[in-house]
């Protein structure tokens, strides 16, 4: 037994997270689990309903879940297990399912079977039309979840959307890893990602309280029905997964509400090595992207196109009809964009100040691309152009010219350098180059870039290299550049 974890508390504590199957090396070291176990939590919580989603999952997994469910969720709290079967194809998830939940649980499972692939947006919705307890918790079919500390923080308000803490099961041995407790925040692409828990809570030094938090990662989470249905449910206009965790944050944010990762409650997530929905994520995630920056970001929107590299007019992307969104956020009253970055999400980098963005191409040779390159090199460079991450430029107001993925807390882009010194272009961390003038430049669309400091200017060469030129710093011979997308202001 770990030596961190010697109170009787603690020790008691161990004997029911064996019923979750979590090893003692793993759960008994943080001294938030053993404070959580300290807590009783009064026996008139609301009632739940537990709703799980599986497409071809494997039997055993989604029997795993309700066993877990029916296990370790006290019988008076659980008021039934729905199952949304969004059109498996799996023959063991249709009479097998049902003839075992029907004998071993009569009455307290229901399976709700879609005609069509929904996608998990909609399979949720499904869901919840069923559900007939005051609180309604949503899961993928392949996690383990405690109910109780969860349910006293809604008794407590209505309007919170409790997000468990999450810990992975690994695929292949079932063992569980234990992750550190985290808020759940985004990128400006709507890419869900953990980050540190706000400055006031480790300020206040206790490892158990709830951890106030922007958005949520997906795989799970606890709202009240009624409350719920209020907010609006989850936008059913949007494709199969991805932006719609981070709507509901800002949005329950934005319209009364609060949103908090639970570090008493923890969920145990399978990462499945096969994914159950066809075709290309990223193609869904950015339509739906589109519908929440034109619903909710206001001005701010312009981030969610730059981080795409998409222009802001004339894209043909069809995120489909928003006005009902649009609509309900005007009957709710809902704040701005901008309270919600200065009050829930002030981490957030803002890149407002954007003029052009997107592939830098030389007329020279507009096949290659200005490109982060080895970031080791810290040199811009030439290559075939791609449009993702690594050729994103973006030119700013200021006159820096930034290359790479933006970042959302962190800066991930560098800003493109004349140095003095070297016939390359440097990039460098922008706020660490104090000569100003060395990392500023003169630039309009189809025109040269050049350096304010130096007066040289970016030019391409060519040269016995792979791509057949080269990106380097010489006297202007008048060479031209355009950079893919202007910025709408």
């Amino acid at each position: 037994m770990s030596g961190a974890c010697k109170s009787p508390e603690c020790i008691n504590s161990l004997a029911g997270m064996e019923r979750f199957n979590f090893p003692h090396g793993v759960l008994c070291l943080p001294v938030s689990l053993c404070r959580c176990r300290k807590v009783s939590y009064p026996r008139d919580l609301p009632q739940i309903s537990l709703i799980f989603i599986f497409v071809n999952e494997a039997l055993s997994v989604i029997l795993r879940s309700v066993h877990s469910a029916v296990n370790h969720t006290p019988a008076h709290l659980l008021k039934e297990i729905i199952l949304v079967d969004d059109n498996s194809d799996d023959e063991q998830l249709k009479g097998p399912l049902e003839e075992y939940v029907n004998k071993r649980y009569p009455g307290l499972v229901k399976i709700v079977r879609n005609q069509k692939r929904e996608g998990l947006i909609r399979a949720r919705i499904e869901g919840w039309k069923v559900a007939t307890a005051e609180v309604t918790g949503f899961f993928d079919a392949h996690v383990e979840f405690t109910a109780e500390p969860v349910l006293a923080r809604i008794k407590e308000d209505h309007k919170r959307i409790i997000l468990p803490s999450i810990d992975n099961i690994k695929h292949d041995t079932f063992e569980v890893e234990r992750y550190e407790n985290s808020g759940h925040g985004y990128n400006w692409e709507l890419w869900c990602m953990y980050i540190n828990p706000p400055k006031q809570w480790w300020d206040e030094g206790d490892m158990s309280a709830p951890i106030r938090t922007p958005a949520m990662i997906g795989c799970s989470f606890v709202a009240n029905r009624d409350y719920f249905g209020e907010l609006g449910l989850l936008d059913s206009g949007m494709d199969v997964y991805g932006g719609e965790n981070i709507e509901l944050g800002i949005r329950v944010w934005l319209c009364g509400g609060s949103m908090e990762v639970l570090p008493c409650s923890r969920v145990a997530h399978i990462a499945r090595m096969k994914k159950p929905y066809h075709s290309n994520i990223a193609f869904h995630t950015r339509r739906n992207a589109l519908r929440v920056a034109e619903v909710w970001m206001d001005e701010y929107k312009s981030n969610v196109y730059l981080a795409w590299n998409i222009p802001m007019e004339n894209h043909g992307i069809d995120y489909g009809d928003i006005s009902q969104r649009v609509a309900l956020r005007k009957s709710l009253q809902c704040k701005s964009f901008q309270w919600y970055l200065d009050n829930v999400y002030p981490e957030m980098r803002r890149y407002n100040n954007t003029l052009f963005y997107g592939e830098i191409r030389n007329s020279k040779v507009s096949h290659l691309c200005m490109d982060q390159g080895m970031k080791e090199n810290h040199t811009a460079t030439l290559h075939p152009c791609h449009g993702w991450g690594p050729q994103l430029g973006r030119f700013t107001k200021e006159g820096q010219l930034f290359l790479g993925p933006l970042g959302s807390t962190g800066e991930d882009t560098r800003c493109v350098v004349d140095d003095q010194i070297s016939s390359f272009p440097q990039l460098l961390n922008c706020d660490k180059v104090t000569n100003v003038k060395q990392k500023t430049w003169h630039f309009t669309q189809n025109e040269s870039i050049i350096n304010r400091a130096t007066g040289r200017c970016l030019e391409v060469v060519p040269a016995n290299v792979y791509f057949g030129h080269l990106l380097v710093l010489q006297p202007c011979s008048g060479q031209r550049w355009t950079i893919k997308n202007t910025m709408k202001q």
